[in-house]
């Protein structure tokens, strides 16, 4: 209900219209006209094509909600499923499009309890049952908190080893099915005759002799053809078939494509988006990147296995799933279950996630902080660095087994493995040295912006001709998974040069031993060569970081394992590959892509030094060089700092190398933001979401812009006692999510607000009182008492529903219970944050964001609604808006009054 208040006049001398009472004919005839027509066409959906049967509609009960019945169809996106925005800029309408009214709309949390009157009685009841005990709910809650945290980190570990471990076994079972393949080839060609001037014209290209015979080389060619054709055959089989699994998890839940790292950016700054940290999302998150990593797509787990800690600590704080109805009594009724304590226990579970991926428990904690939430507390920071610690511990534990009480591996404990001081106490660099640090940071940060803005560029063209349809996406994997496939098998053979095993290894320690029995030797003879190309791309990625990273190349005439054409031939394509690949529909991160890419540059620099120097040795070993260039890249890709500066320490082991890594990630960042914006960001801004940066946009810092200008002006308000059919037909003739209650004894003054996950919660529950029980309310100046006009629900009983509250459609009303009342005093929530309309739009800014509002009242000097601000109004586009319009934005005449974000 839609109540007029006198106009008041806003500072910048726009008139800004509130509410005021209205009588209970205007109320009738307003529900009658509703029902009577039987729906409401002033709310039109929009068609939003996506994954056939996964189309999303923009639902009024979305805060961000735009009207489109005046304005371009093309003028705003949506979310799809997976974020991807269904087209997005593009969209495809077509007659045979379907609409899944199903679909959750994406909203805004709700970090602060409403402070009601039931909450209060539920508090006040909790402060009597702990008098005189020493043992306390609030202890109780607290052992509670720290068992759950406990319990995620185990969890987290857990199920990062299980995906390690499966993957690593279907890629070693992949390769060597493979490589027997191409030994077994070999052998027999050569028992044909071939002999080794086959392999000689196959891997060297040095050309037949001038005296063979034409139909010899016929022969020949007809001879060796089974060792490449058969081999790629089945290695494609492998890839494609892998890569299909894992594009199948995506097509059961299309949330689960991608890194999820945007995902739990945007949850953990306040938006709600739909299935991100369901046990559905998990399953298909870790099974499909598991495939996805084993089908040889340059993807990581380590992304993946953020979002995975934060579904894992989301799922255990809250105790219940709809996937097999899971309910437990463990947090059933110990508060747990809110906004506020999901969003605590979601950044516990992505620090988890982050030392799961890389053995970085404090890098963990770092990344949730600088990354993550928008709201920090140091109680916050104990309960995240204990979970990590938990997953380390676990981790640590579990590589460990085969020990127990045993000396634990050093080997095991870092996972980019163990770095030493190759020159006794003194550092793998010289102090000059720094500056070609700094170098290789900007190159690295070109790199990245470049990989940036050529996935931004592919992302949009998969948003208008691939996205829509599940079997596009299906089949683009399928083609991409052929193509990498193929890169991969025909780059050693065009590199066809076979290079000895290193022989004299006396001063090399297990590590790089290890590392040297893993070289591939492709069409090589097994034992004695290997293929350069092939063991960085016939292994997997973490092996071929090790690779690079360890094997030693310093000069003073020591012998390449690496050389400098090899490592290009490996670089170009395998970073073309990975802008290609990140995107598609499978799960799939970007930090072991970025690691390994940039680990071949920095190698490659490093080896190029060398050269210039004729190996004597006056430049650090390649490894350092390797060290950096996959720093520079995946802080000019991520743009991140701090968190990655001490990721990379905690993975690498070695204290030496933190001034480098923190001037390389500097110039990366630096370097990459001239350009463009780190990729999470871009994908962020491309799936359209209402995304609050720490600072103020700057479009806020150059003008002056006060709440006034900014605020929604039609606002839908109640009365403290209401009729049920008001409120019901105000339910379902639009979509806001919080309703302002105005007292109209008072002259309009803001009483409170309520939800409408509570108004709903209340009309299912049947709280509303007969229509006798009041007869003459509608006086304007009638004064209620403090008797209560409908039954009481308790404040568990409405929070025990969370986070599936009932919606409109599930209500049900007779006639008769049209005309009852509904006293919402008891659960108003008197003490809503509200700003003046005069207060400047940094200062309202700073407080929707610091504390995770999802509505903010804008008041007048006489405590009267002139407005409500949300997420959406505060977007450097809607601040634009506002400012050129030169008053308020959304009181202009195009927009339909009912299109207002509450």
């Amino acid at each position: 209900m839609s109540l007029p208040l006198p106009q008041q006049r806003s500072s910048n001398g726009s008139s800004a219209r509130a509410t005021s009472p209205a009588a209970t004919e205007l109320a009738q005839q307003q529900h009658q006209s509703i029902h009577e027509n039987g729906n409401h066409q002033h709310h039109h959906k929009r068609f939003i094509p996506d994954d056939d049967d996964d189309l999303v509609v923009d639902d009024p009960s979305s805060e961000e909600y735009y009207d489109t019945t005046s304005h371009n169809p093309f003028a705003t996106t949506s979310l799809r499923g997976d974020g991807y925005g269904g087209g997005g800029l593009y969209r495809r309408l077509n007659a045979s499009t379907a609409i899944d009214s199903s679909n959750i709309p994406i909203q805004s949390h709700n970090y602060e309890p409403d402070e009601s009157e039931v909450w209060r009685a539920h508090v006040a009841q909790l402060h009597f049952r702990n008098r005189g005990h020493w043992w306390t709910t609030s202890k109780k809650r607290a052992l509670k908190k720290w068992v759950l945290t406990f319990a995620i980190g185990v969890t987290q570990a857990f199920v990062a080893s299980a995906c390690n471990y499966v993957c690593r076994y279907l890629s070693n079972y992949k390769f060597t099915t493979v490589l027997n393949m191409m030994q077994q080839t070999q052998a027999s060609a050569s028992g044909a005759g071939s002999g080794d001037w086959m392999m000689d014209d196959l891997f060297q290209r040095t050309g037949l002799d001038d005296t063979v015979d034409a139909n010899m080389e016929a022969g020949a060619a007809a001879a060796r053809k089974p060792a490449i054709f058969m081999p790629y055959l089945v290695f494609l089989a492998f890839q494609v078939g892998f890569a299909a699994i894992a594009s199948f998890f995506v097509w059961i839940e299309p949330v689960s494509a991608g890194s999820g790292i945007p995902e739990i950016k945007c949850f953990l700054n306040g938006i709600n988006l739909p299935r991100v940290v369901r046990v559905r999302t998990l399953i298909c998150k870790v099974i499909g990147v598991t495939f996805s990593v084993a089908a040889g797509l340059p993807v990581g787990k380590e992304g993946p296995m953020i979002l995975s800690g934060a579904v894992v600590a989301a799922g255990i704080s809250q105790g219940k799933t709809s996937l097999g109805c899971v309910d437990t009594k463990w947090t059933k009724f110990s508060d747990f279950r809110n906004d506020r304590e999901k969003r605590d226990f979601v950044a516990c579970g992505a620090a988890a996630g982050v030392c799961s991926a890389f053995g970085a428990p404090i890098g963990g904690v770092l990344f949730s902080l600088e990354e993550g939430a928008s709201y920090w507390s140091t109680k916050l920071t104990w309960r995240a660095f204990f979970c990590a610690m938990s997953t380390l511990a676990t981790l640590f534990w579990i590589k460990n087994a085969d020990a127990f009480w045993g000396q634990a591996s050093m080997e095991n404990l870092f996972s980019f493995g163990e770095f030493n001081s190759i020159s006794g106490e003194s550092a793998n660099f010289s102090i000059w040295e720094l500056s070609f640090f700094v170098l290789i940071g900007c190159l690295g940060g070109l790199i990245g912006a470049i990989f940036n803005a050529a996935n931004e560029h592919l992302t949009l063209w998969r948003m208008k001709r691939v996205n829509y349809s599940k079997w596009r996406r299906f089949v683009e994997v399928l083609i991409v998974a052929t193509v990498v496939s193929t890169v991969s098998f025909l780059m050693p053979l065009l590199w066809g040069r076979c290079t000895e095993l290193p022989k004299d290894m006396q001063d090399w320690n297990n590590q790089e031993k290890n590392l040297v029995e893993a070289l591939v030797p492709f069409y090589c003879e097994r034992g004695k060569e290997y293929n350069e190309v092939a063991s960085l791309m016939f292994v997997d990625a973490d092996v071929a970081i090790k690779q690079l990273f360890h094997f030693r190349e310093a000069g003073g005439g020591e012998s390449s394992t690496f050389s400098s054409g090899a490592l290009f031939m490996f670089f170009i394509p395998y970073i073309v590959m990975a802008t290609v690949s990140y995107g598609i529909a499978v799960p799939s991160g970007l930090f072991v892509p970025s690691l390994l890419s940039g680990a071949a540059f920095g190698r490659l620099f490093g080896h190029l030094l060398h050269k210039l120097d004729h190996t004597n040795g006056t430049f650090a070993d390649s490894g350092t060089y390797a060290l950096i260039g996959a720093a520079a890249v995946l802080g000019g890709m991520a743009r991140m700092t701090i968190s990655l500066t001490v990721i990379l320490l905690e993975a690498t082991g070695d204290q030496q190398y933190c001034l480098p890594l923190m001037l390389t990630l500097m110039a990366a960042r630096f370097t990459g933001n001239v350009f463009n914006q780190g990729l999470y960001d871009i994908h962020i801004a491309l799936k359209r979401i209402p995304f609050l940066e720490p600072d103020v946009p700057a479009i806020a810092e150059r003008n002056e812009i006060v709440a006034a200008q900014v605020m929604s002006t039609e606002v839908k308000c109640l009365r403290p006692v209401e009729r049920v059919g008001v409120v019901f037909d105000l339910l379902k003739s639009c979509g806001h999510g919080n309703f302002p209650i105005v007292d109209t004894s008072s002259g309009g003054t803001l009483y409170g607000t309520a939800s409408r996950a509570m108004l709903c919660t209340l009309l299912q529950r049947r709280a509303f009182g007969a229509p006798d029980v009041l007869e003459d309310y509608d006086a304007p100046q009638q004064n209620l008492g403090p008797r209560r006009l409908s039954p009481l629900v308790q404040w568990e009983t409405i929070e025990r529903a969370y986070p599936r509250y009932p919606t409109i459609s599930d209500i049900h009303l007779s006639d008769s219970d049209y005309n009852g009342w509904l006293d919402l005093r008891p659960y108003a929530n008197t003490a809503p944050y509200t700003v003046n309309e005069t207060a400047s739009i940094q200062r309202t800014y700073r407080l929707f964001r610091t504390l995770g509002l999802r509505t903010l009242c804008v008041v007048n000097h006489y405590n009267q609604v002139v407005g409500i601000i949300t997420r959406k109004d505060l977007l450097p586009d809607s601040l634009m808006d506002s400012l050129l319009k030169g008053r308020n934005a959304h009181g202009s005449d195009d927009v339909d009054d009912d299109m207002v974000f509450t």
